[in-house]
């Protein structure tokens, strides 16, 4: 089994000024309609929304695509479990790289302040090919 970290810190202040420069588009642009209707369930949603982008460039950096991450803000979703736990699902050519790369679970931890928000994701690779790792 391997393993790739990689983790993020975004600035919420730096959120909140794409917001006020170009609006919708701003949201529309990185993030999918689950993610920006889970926006508005959110206490605040530029602490939200500078999360969610703080996770996505984190997965983008273990898929080694921070030169390509225009074509694929939408290929990666940040959703949340029934307990609360955000997740990574990934589509279309975000999961086409993942699995290419052998990744085959993806942990993700995400927090904020007023001021910044953080998040780390991990990829896991020979998960399930691992019998000890129960």
């Amino acid at each position: 089994m391997c393993s790739i970290n990689s983790v993020e810190v975004v600035k919420v202040s730096q959120i909140k000024e794409f917001v006020e420069q170009i609006g919708e588009r701003f949201e529309q642009q990185y993030f999918t309609v689950i993610e920006r209707q889970m926006s508005k369930t959110s206490a605040n949603s530029m602490q939200y929304f500078a999360s969610r982008l703080a996770a996505k460039t984190a997965v983008l950096k273990i898929l080694d695509l921070e030169e390509n991450w225009h074509f694929l803000w939408h290929d990666i979703e940040i959703q949340q479990l029934s307990r609360g736990e955000p997740t990574i699902v990934l589509s279309a050519r975000g999961q086409e790289i993942a699995a290419k790369l052998g990744i085959d679970r993806w942990l993700l931890s995400i927090s904020h302040t007023s001021c910044y928000a953080a998040a780390s994701a991990i990829a896991i690779s020979g998960f399930e090919a691992d019998s000890n790792f129960q």
